[in-house]
């Protein structure tokens, strides 16, 4: 049997759309205003694709971002691995619009679909191929286009969500200069699926269905429910984290972006100051799959990481769905 081989994250990505849509452009929408949303969400502002960005286009960008600081060629990658809950077409999976774009000829590709865990899910995915010895240099993508899915007259939904992605390159340990992987969890509950679903436009109530309703071909959230379900899987994921490490301590945290108010209502439960959180949620709102691996390329590209660093990565969404991952900058 052969051994594990040690994996790290080798080099991140990401790529947002240039348009922005502040909270005053929603306030012109629906019954809503900057100050509600600031104070509800903690969110300023959100991008928006335009007519000919799809979410492969931001997974495309996001890779080559992240390929370029590994210092890899499209030739060199095994396996490319999406997380994402709004891919180009049902079928086929976004991850082979991204290997066909990037001109990664020898490389596997398959879709992961786990909503706001979608990134974890395809990184711990991509750390088990290299660990195996399966795969060399794998690309882990988590990407959205949650626009396209947004009912606009509905403000408890509309005002949370953004479009982006994020990538990671995950390569053995000794061929790396960024992270270790040193610990993952994941975990899911299928009875809160109704929290925060799409109720119609896959096989149940396609397209051709004859009770088929367009209006509920969009995102609904039950927000109490998430909540309270948030607060309280974010704070057991990373309090278990941080029992695991060696010393207990845990430098910094890189959270799902979902609402301020859950990140902090998390940090009260752990009684840690908000300086061992990295946020952005103020300029990217919830882009689901995309948002930890947007923060954790501009946590590592603005020093925000120090070497040694000890770093949470924790996301938790529909499904339910949720998982962790530690790594050692």
């Amino acid at each position: 049997m052969s051994s594990i081989v040690r994996a790290g994250i080798a080099g991140t990505g990401h790529s947002t759309p240039p348009r922005v849509v502040t909270n005053d452009d929603l306030a012109e929408i629906v019954d809503t205003s900057d100050e509600w949303i600031t104070q509800r969400t903690g969110i300023r502002e959100r991008r928006h694709v335009d007519e000919g960005t799809n979410c492969s286009t931001l997974c495309i960008e996001a890779a080559r971002n992240a390929m370029e600081d590994a210092g890899l060629e499209p030739k060199d990658i095994d396996l490319i691995v999406v997380g994402s809950l709004t891919q180009d077409h049902l079928m086929p999976s976004t991850s082979v619009l991204v290997q066909h774009a990037l001109g990664c000829e020898k490389a596997g590709a398959f879709d992961v679909l786990a909503a706001c865990t979608g990134f974890l899910t395809a990184l711990q995915t991509a750390e088990a191929f290299v660990a195996a010895g399966r795969a060399k240099n794998v690309l882990a993508i988590g990407g959205e286009t949650l626009s396209r899915y947004l009912d606009m007259s509905d403000r408890t939904s509309c005002i949370l969500f953004g479009d982006g992605a994020g990538a990671a390159v995950v390569r053995p340990l000794e061929d790396c200069n960024q992270g270790e992987l040193l610990r993952h969890s994941i975990g899911a509950d299928g009875s809160g699926y109704e929290f925060i679903h799409i109720p119609e436009g896959g096989s149940v109530h396609p397209h051709n269905h004859p009770e088929y309703d367009k209006s509920n071909h969009f995102i609904r959230v039950r927000g109490r429910e998430v909540y309270r379900f948030a607060v309280t899987k974010m704070s057991e994921l990373i309090r278990d984290a941080a029992a695991a490490t060696e010393s207990g301590e845990v430098d910094l945290v890189i959270p799902h972006q979902v609402n301020m108010r859950i990140i902090e209502g998390a940090r009260e439960r752990l009684d840690w100051p908000i300086e061992k959180f990295f946020v952005n949620i103020e300029k990217y709102g919830n882009t689901s799959a995309g948002s930890v691996p947007i923060a954790l390329d501009e946590a590592a590209r603005s020093g925000r990481l120090k070497k040694g660093d000890t770093v949470v990565l924790v996301a938790f969404g529909a499904g339910l769905t949720w998982g962790a991952t530690t790594l050692r900058w």
